[in-house]
């Protein structure tokens, strides 16, 4: 019975770190978009993956984004227009900042 028990705890801590380590390897997206009030929701695209986010007071952020090349989309309000972003590169563990994305009328 110890047996069972020692090897479901092995197995739990190797599930675990392998779960630790995958998240700690994926890229970020991050952004401002001015004005802050401008736009609602972003994406980013890359293949066939979509991730897709919030802008909250003008600020955005992708979690557990894969090392690629992406295209991001401002999902912009009235009586702005969308705005695409191309070729944005994400590195494995790295943090990809647009600076600030001015929406244009």
């Amino acid at each position: 019975m110890n047996k069972i028990k020692v090897s479901m705890l092995a197995l739990a801590a190797i599930a675990f770190g392998a779960f630790a380590f995958t998240d700690s390897v994926e890229g970020s997206i991050t952004g401002k978009v001015r004005p802050a009030d401008g736009a609602t929701e972003a994406w980013a695209i890359q293949g066939s993956d979509t991730l897709k986010t919030a802008v909250s007071d003008g600020a955005f952020t992708f979690n557990g984004a894969r090392a690629g090349t992406y295209t991001v989309i401002i999902d912009a309000k009235d009586p702005f227009k969308d705005a695409t972003l191309s070729d944005v590169k994400v590195e494995d563990g790295k943090a990809t900042d647009l600076g600030e994305i001015s929406l244009q009328q």
